[in-house]
């Protein structure tokens, strides 16, 4: 696979007016094309504060940001930034939220509309196209999210804690969901997230923060991939090798 992002020793510092407040050091990392990469430790660490330097969001004080060997220099069209809430405009039919990015860009053309039009279908939003964000449940709307996300076609995803704001039951069903939606349609994704059997469940690497300033303390390969859906690979022995490796990792606060 072809390497499609990297941080090369990417470091953020907080300026207020009495003191400097270092967030992250010295984080460097590969995200290969396709490849599904989750970010966990501590509260406050800075895992979403990495997102942010991907997207563009954020400038790092040092070190830099390559998307497809460019480097990233503000706010740009490769990433697309799925939050933890779903952020759809209940004014808006489902059609109209899923659509916003072209009218936005002002990009609106049939070849794109056929493509949001079959991801609808595919995912059983179809029906539902009509309807406002209020009339769903909550994992449908997460599906709308991504769906829009999507619609920018983006070179990578980038999930801020995508679950959290469901109950657990639909926070399992939804995340199967969401990993099948990303795996076909082929695309690389970096997400953080507090919940360890959430990441080691859709992720084929995991990425182990410490306390702040956060740091890379590890990098756990799952090789959990061919075993199914992210509930099934729940199942498989490695899974919990794999947990009580990451929470001992979270746990001992060295830096």
């Amino acid at each position: 696979m072809s390497k499609i992002l990297e941080l090369d020793n990417i470091s953020l510092t907080y300026h207020t007016n009495t003191e400097e407040i270092v967030a992250i050091k010295d984080i460097s990392f590969c995200v290969d094309e396709a490849e599904f990469v989750a970010i966990v430790g501590p509260s406050g660490c800075g895992k979403t504060t990495i997102l942010s330097i991907i997207n563009g969001l954020l400038k790092p004080s040092t070190g830099k940001v390559l998307i497809n060997n460019t480097l990233v220099d503000g706010i740009n069209n490769e990433t697309g930034y799925m939050f933890q809430r779903d952020c759809l405009f209940n004014w808006r039919t489902i059609w109209q939220n899923v659509s916003l990015p072209f009218e936005i860009k002002k990009k609106v053309n049939e070849e794109r509309i056929d493509f949001l039009k079959g991801l609808l279908k595919k995912y059983g939003l179809s029906e539902f196209e009509n309807r406002y964000p209020n009339q769903l449940s909550g994992g449908m709307r997460q599906r709308v999210a991504l769906i829009r996300t999507l619609a920018q076609n983006p070179s990578i995803l980038l999930l801020d804690e995508p679950f959290s704001a469901l109950d657990y039951q639909t926070r399992l069903k939804v995340c199967d969901d969401i990993s099948s939606i990303i795996t076909e349609q082929r695309k690389t994704a970096v997400m953080v997230t507090h919940d360890i059997s959430e990441a080691i469940s859709v992720a084929d690497k995991v990425i182990v923060l410490s306390q702040r300033p956060g740091k890379i303390k590890n990098i756990f390969e799952t090789n959990l991939r061919s075993f199914g859906s992210p509930l099934k690979r729940r199942e498989h022995p490695d899974f919990r090798i794999l947990f009580d490796k990451i929470w001992k990792e979270i746990q001992f606060n060295d830096k």
